[in-house]
């Protein structure tokens, strides 16, 4: 049994121009194969001369190749390394918007012509059903996101009202209206009829980010500063609900330079004669000896503060009475920051059963505010020492503590050392034989498909 004969090109060719041909019978071809011949196009041929002819710009060609795939390989490598990290994955991410599935599926139209799909979609993490579903619906529907089928949930949003919603959404001209006012103005206009509750979810799930950045006036960072204790006070009452549900108020005085709560009180009643009774305690028993006189007191312009008896007693105390956002621009927000500590991290955490059990609770608060526990704004230091002045070197002990402990830990850690490093810091054995670096290379071809196809 013979093999297969191989002809030379530029026979086919002759043949197949139907040029005559000597010594054609000679050769003894099939007539079966020179009528394919006739019938076929030639073929396409590189001769060795061509390839001699462009042999240099093939190898320049081949190290430009080369040098690109050794700059992309790392690239590639890193970002499988954070893809994998981050363990992002298409088949649990929803991707409502229309551009974006588009964008995705014309990232995957361009790697398959190097790529089998099925490695594209398992580079991605894409499942081919979705990937099917995506090409079918880009061609109806647009790509724009449903979260079930039309025909069973004929109730959800069409893509349309969808577009409607998230134009008027992101529209700078309606920037001005509420989200519920927006969504009854869509109804008005005709362009969407649906619940606030389905606006918010919408604009929640997709993004949507409303133009409302304020621009004036700027907002404060820094409201109104003492220079010295007793400078400065704000008063100010708080309601407590019991668990019997009634009411129980609690008024306070704190030092705008100490942040020191100077007196307090719990009562049934919001009256003035508890306002009266916290000013003439901070007054007269808690004030040092710097004197309080002239003293500012900032308070809202509640019932409790704003009355003849208040007024007689802050003038026979010698103190000026200013209500804020009234008499001056600022507000009284340092005792509204106080009220919110002490609730949420102490109120609220107790069972409020009585009156009494609220005085002990804000008892144990006071104490702890004033005299144990270290403000943010005086590195370090509790009101109780800022009032008095006593611990004026407190900031500079705990930078020197900061820096002695940072020394001890550098210490510590770089005379510690894990298993494998007291291997690798010991020497070699003499019985144990050196591992040759061959032995131990990754082959190139592995590590490419590795990269290439993120599989490992």
């Amino acid at each position: 049994m013979t093999g297969r004969r191989a002809y030379d090109h530029r026979l086919r060719e002759r043949v197949h121009r139907n040029e005559p041909v000597p010594g054609l019978r000679q050769l003894r071809i099939p007539r079966s194969t020179r009528s394919s011949w006739r019938c076929r196009a030639p073929r396409a041929v590189v001769t060795l001369d061509a390839v001699d002819q462009d042999r240099q710009q093939l190898l320049d060609r081949i190290d430009r190749l080369e040098r690109r795939v050794a700059l992309l390989t790392p690239v590639v490598r890193l970002a499988f390394a954070i893809v994998r990290a981050s363990g992002f994955q298409l088949s649990g991410e929803r991707l409502p918007e229309g551009d974006t599935k588009r964008a995705v599926l014309d990232a995957i139209g361009a790697a398959v012509r190097l790529l089998p799909l099925a490695v594209v979609l398992k580079i991605l993490r894409l499942p081919p059903s979705r990937y099917h579903a995506w090409r079918r619906a880009a061609a109806t529907c647009g790509l724009d996101d449903r979260s079930a089928c039309p025909r069973m949930a004929p109730q959800q949003l069409s893509a349309v009202e969808a577009a409607a919603i998230k134009d008027m959404v992101l529209d700078p001209s309606l920037r001005h209206m509420p989200l519920r006012a927006l969504s009854l103005y869509a109804q008005r206009i005709g362009r969407a009829f649906a619940s606030v509750t389905t606006w918010a979810r919408l604009i929640r799930e997709r993004g949507w980010r409303r133009s409302r950045t304020r621009v004036h006036p700027a907002k404060p960072t820094r409201g109104v500063r003492a220079l010295k204790p007793n400078e400065l006070w704000h008063i100010d009452a708080t309601i407590v609900r019991l668990l019997d549900g009634t009411r129980a108020y609690i008024h306070a005085v704190i030092d705008n330079y100490s942040r020191k709560i100077l007196a307090w009180t719990v009562a049934a009643r919001l009256s003035p004669s508890s306002t009266i009774e916290v000013l003439v305690a901070a007054k007269r028993h808690l004030a040092p000896a710097t004197g309080g006189d002239g003293t500012l007191v900032y308070a809202d312009s509640g019932v409790e503060n704003v009355n003849a008896t208040v007024d007689a007693t802050v003038l026979a105390e010698g103190l000026r009475l200013v209500l804020a956002q009234l008499h001056v621009a600022f507000s009284n927000s340092m005792i509204e920051a106080f009220w919110r500590s002490l609730k949420h991290n102490w109120l609220y955490l107790n069972s409020l059963d009585s009156i009494d059990q609220l005085r002990t609770l804000v008892a144990f608060f006071v104490d702890e505010h004033n005299r144990k526990m270290p403000h943010a704004a005086f590195s370090g230091q509790t009101p109780d020492e800022i009032y008095a002045a006593t611990a004026a070197a407190i900031a500079a002990e705990l930078a020197a503590a900061r820096k002695a402990a940072l020394a001890q830990r550098l210490a510590a850690n770089r005379a510690t050392s894990c298993h494998q490093c007291e291997t690798d810091a010991r020497p070699p054995q003499a019985t144990e034989p050196a591992v040759p670096p061959d032995s131990i290379a990754i082959p190139t071809v592995t590590l490419l498909r590795t990269v290439e196809f993120g599989m490992s």
